[in-house]
């Protein structure tokens, strides 16, 4: 066969290949979009409406578990097009539901609607009896339950407010938004708003009319439910639902204002993050009266800066302890609240003491007189090693604060208080969870997971956010020897009281001391993990106008441990 002819046979077949290849990808395409030509049909002749609140992907702790509550509640749904006496059968159903007549009038005149209004025994009773045609009681999918979880993590939605808020999401994505969407405002809802939102409804009911809006006699009222729309995604997280509904059961009787962050010893993942004062995301559906709220409501203390007290001791001692400035056994003085620059806590102080008792009971002059030996950059170094200088949660993009700054260490008059977690040192809760994972886990650094990936209707994940690698912060000798010092804490120290017996934990405690507190209130800190010898749960309380760590958050950081091993 001469070479001509063999291109030419080679040539037709690539092009008969790349021909076979477009017919399959546009077979593709029509089944992929099949549901929603048929759903846009279907719509086009009926008077319907959206039996879901908000057509939006679902936000999931790792097993499925709605994090917002989502839940199906019985609503009144209205098709005008079935009322013969639309006036008076109007008039009727606002004094059953005790409505403003005028206002369903208006409503009905636009089309299909449903009344969100939650519907008692005796409502449901009358509007049964009233058997007002085109009036029904169907099941309408909710976002929010009464007990929604992890909201300061999940955020809020809230109508767009803007022409340039309007502008932004129009120009973000490939969806379509109207003046008057509702819209993440803030958390997941707000990070993944083009991956939530919907761009039909799975939930639908209509009622076939022809092109002057008379109904069709025959098919009836119609409900859709086939559960399908692959315009929205799930955002996956790492929560456990069960052990954030233990954090929350525990803060809402113990912490008025503060954060919990529990995080899955030896890896980063955050397996429940709450924040106090709290909020139910439901209450922004009536945005009259939310600039009266406290702004505190909306602040996550999670991944809020805040002086840690003692619990930054934990740096020195790892400093330290690498760098063979000290042993378990090496002597301090405590001269109590004669000592300089910095007193102790314990007015006659602790004498001659080993280091691993001034760790044990918090020592101050000790870890000062520490701080002196390290110098300010050997401390900002292991800080960091520590991720105390790093905000990132992957999945969770929240932006940086730039308060935190680990160089003011070093600024004059700075290093003494700086020692004993005061003065400029800022940290996060999830910050210092990080930083007692990376020691419970043998000196290698995670950085903090939140969301696992986004998920489509059958739950398969089509975008993940992997782990980052570790990175080692200690020698594994070196976190060996701070899992024993942290031990002691609350064996025979100031963290007693977060002592699992039989269980073994280990931690520290961290008294800040805060402007504007009264009766000597300080920011109480607890930060450790559980069991002591084999770590499953990494745990850090932080109790704003605290009376101190060991005695407000060490209780606390035993109850939420105890009842998450429960679990398991």
């Amino acid at each position: 066969m001469l070479p001509i002819q063999k291109r030419r046979m080679a040539t037709s077949f690539w092009l008969m290949v790349l021909a076979f290849g477009l017919v399959l990808a546009h077979l593709y395409q029509i089944q992929l979009q099949g549901y929603k030509y048929a759903r846009q049909a279907f719509e086009m002749g009926a008077q319907g409406v959206a039996l879901e609140q908000f057509s939006r992907g679902e936000i999931t702790d790792w097993q499925g578990l709605s994090l917002t509550g989502s839940n199906y509640a019985n609503r009144v749904v209205v098709f005008p097009a079935l009322l013969n006496e639309k006036e008076r059968q109007l008039q009727q159903l606002a004094a059953i539901l005790d409505m403003d007549a005028e206002q369903l009038k208006d409503r009905a005149r636009r089309g299909a609607f449903y009344i969100d209004k939650t519907l008692p025994e005796s409502t449901c009773t009358a509007l049964q009896q009233a058997e007002l045609p085109g009036v029904k009681i169907l099941p309408v999918y909710q976002r929010y339950g009464s007990k929604p979880l992890a909201v300061h993590i999940t955020g809020q939605i809230g109508k767009i407010s803007s022409l340039e808020q309007f502008a932004r999401l129009q120009s973000a994505g490939s969806k379509a938004y109207q003046l008057g969407d509702w819209v993440g405002q803030s958390g997941l809802e707000y990070f993944y708003e083009q991956q939530l939102k919907g761009t039909l409804a799975k939930r639908w009911a209509g009622v076939p009319v022809d092109a002057r809006g008379r109904v069709i006699q025959g098919p009836g009222l119609l409900v859709d439910s086939s559960d399908s729309d692959p315009g929205r995604l799930n955002v996956v997280t790492t929560i456990d639902g069960r052990v954030q509904r233990i954090v929350e059961d525990v803060m809402d009787q113990h912490i008025a204002n503060g954060a919990v962050v529990v995080m899955q010893a030896g890896t980063g993942d955050i397996l429940a993050m709450a924040s106090r004062p709290s909020y139910n995301p439901e209450f922004f559906q009536d945005v009259s009266d939310i600039d009266e709220l406290p702004e505190e409501l909306y602040v996550n203390h999670c991944t809020a800066l805040f002086q840690p007290g003692s619990v930054f001791k934990v740096v020195l001692a790892a400093a330290a302890l690498e760098e063979g400035l000290v042993q378990p056994d090496t002597v301090f003085f405590c001269a109590g609240a004669a000592a300089q620059p910095v007193r102790c806590w314990s007015d006659i102080g602790h004498g001659r003491l080993s280091f691993e008792q001034a760790f044990a009971n918090s020592c101050n002059p000790a870890f000062v007189e520490l701080g002196q030996r390290l110098g300010a950059g050997t401390i900002i170094k292991f800080a960091a090693a520590l991720g105390l200088d790093k905000q990132k949660i992957t999945g969770y993009p929240v932006p940086v604060d730039m308060h935190q700054d680990l160089s003011l260490i070093a600024g004059q008059y700075n290093l003494a208080n700086s020692s004993i977690g005061q003065g400029p040192v800022l940290v996060t809760p999830v910050q210092v969870t990080a930083m007692m994972n990376a020691i419970a886990s043998g000196g290698s650094y995670y950085t903090p997971r939140l969301v696992t990936g986004l998920s489509d209707d059958s739950g398969r994940l089509v975008r993940q956010f992997n782990a980052v690698q570790p990175e080692q912060a200690v020698s594994p000798a070196t976190a060996a020897q701070l899992q024993a010092l942290l031990h002691e804490v609350t064996e025979s120290g100031v963290g007693q009281k977060a002592a699992l017996p039989g269980v073994g934990s280990a931690g520290k405690t961290g008294s800040a001391q805060v402007n504007g507190y009264d009766d000597e209130k300080v920011d109480a800190w607890f930060a450790g993990y559980v069991p002591a010898d084999n770590p499953r749960y990494v745990i850090t309380v932080l109790v704003r106008g605290g009376q101190s760590g060991g005695d407000t958050a060490a209780p606390l950081f035993r109850e939420i441990a105890t009842r998450s091993l429960e679990t398991e």
